[in-house]
């Protein structure tokens, strides 16, 4: 996309806004299926957290792509968007035994990673084929938030849990049809799938009737020029390899599974923000948008780095700026970033926006959700509209004895009287 494509977008759609470019995913989906193409059984399972607009689900589910699901609402989603149940793998944390069975009843993948749920779901339906999520106490990710497959971490069944593991199994003569693992996000070292890789392999071995292995995902995008990012090319020569290796050990061709989200989506997003004011302290120059991290959470929640630019002076000099939003607490973007001069009313283009930006947006401030626009074939489609205020207060319930009372005044003499 071009910039004055966004700012086209922002001029027909108003700002604070996402947009999405449908040809970026294509071609992200496309550059992972040919890193693996020495793998004869490849699914990707799109992460559906990651970017769950139903548009979006639709594009990648006509790209071939399976589903990776969280909740039981991200596989109604799945559903509606038009995957087959099949190509869903449902993949929750400690949720509840009955959301467990009411995705089974859907006739989705299970996915299960805790030894009391997997003995309660096998004893009450051995004959539901089931994958388990190993926890390989492997730390990996870009920060401890999203490390998820080290020893202290919530996710995933214990390498040193196996024996009791297979004792659930031959117990409740469940079926086992898939192991998997998930490590983290924003790994960059392929060393770590590799050494993981030959923990899942040696776990499959003790289960003989296997479809699929499941390496969950955490490939690293660049977010800023020069950055690094997981060389998928060089993993799937190597884990590709590996993985043939091994089916013929096991005695038969499997599939090997990933789960990516931000390598589809990430680079693929565009957030568009209003400049309202440029204040300038003692200290610091402040350029302060119609936005905040009740729209994009990620600086002020990992960390996280989003490359910005200044789409309506793209050839001015530059300057550093703190980016900064309305909510009324400390909510910073950016802190002394050189961008472009800045003046009251331009468009800034926050890049990488197409991964857990949109999803986790809150109504704090009560203030309202942005719209969502997808580039696609040199137009731009709206997908989702922006919020109103009959949004905000749609599910809100007045108390009938609270609207009706009338509003009291006090009293000042009564005031004085007490306080005497």
């Amino acid at each position: 996309m071009k910039g004055k494509d966004l700012l086209g977008i922002a001029k027909d759609f108003g700002a604070p806004v996402y947009v999405y470019d449908a040809g970026k995913i294509q071609s992200q989906f496309k550059r992972l299926t040919h890193a693996f193409r020495v793998v004869p059984k490849l699914k990707l399972n799109y992460a559906a957290k990651a970017l769950s607009n139903l548009s979006i689900l639709r594009l990648l589910n006509n790209l071939g792509s399976g589903l990776d699901t969280v909740s039981i609402q991200e596989v109604q989603l799945g559903l509606l968007a038009g995957y087959r149940p099949e190509d869903i793998i449902y993949t929750p944390n400690g949720v509840s035994l009955e959301e467990i069975e009411e995705a089974a009843s859907l006739g989705v993948q299970i996915n299960i990673d805790n030894l009391s749920i997997l003995e309660q779901f096998g004893s009450k339906h051995p004959d539901i084929p089931v994958c388990i999520r190993i926890n390989p106490h492997v730390m990996a990710g870009g920060n401890s938030k999203i490390s998820v497959g080290h020893i202290d971490s919530k996710f995933g069944i214990s390498i040193h849990q196996i024996p009791h593991l297979l004792r659930i199994v031959e117990l409740t003569k469940m079926k086992i049809n898939g192991i998997h693992m998930h490590t983290g996000s924003d790994i960059l070292d392929i060393d770590v799938f590799l050494y993981a890789s030959e923990i899942l392999f040696d776990t499959a071995m003790h289960f003989k009737d296997l479809e699929f292995i499941d390496f969950g995902s955490g490939f690293k995008v660049p977010y800023k020029e020069g950055d690094i990012e997981t060389n998928v090319e060089e993993l799937g020569e190597k884990l590709g390899g590996r993985f043939r290796e091994f089916c013929d050990a096991y005695g038969r061709e499997l599939t090997l599974a990933f789960e990516p989200g931000k390598f589809l989506v990430s680079e693929a997003g565009y957030f568009l923000a209003r400049v309202n004011v440029v204040k300038q302290t003692t200290s610091t120059v402040f350029a302060g948008v119609d936005s905040g991290f009740n729209h994009l959470i990620r600086p002020m929640l990992y960390g996280a780095n989003h490359h910005i630019e200044n789409l309506s002076n793209p050839g001015g000099k530059e300057r550093y700026y703190s980016v900064v939003g309305y909510i009324c607490e400390t909510d910073t973007f950016a802190s002394n970033r050189r961008i472009r001069e800045i003046s009251e009313g331009d468009i800034l283009c926050f890049r990488n926006a197409g991964a857990y930006c949109f999803t986790m947006a809150s109504n704090y401030n009560s203030r309202f959700r942005p719209a969502e626009v997808l580039w696609m074939d040199g137009k731009a489609h709206l997908i989702r509209k922006r919020e109103n205020f009959e949004d905000l207060i749609r599910n809100q319930v007045d108390v009938p004895a609270l609207a009706e009372r009338p509003r009291q005044t006090a009293d000042p003499n009564e005031a004085h009287s007490r306080v005497k």
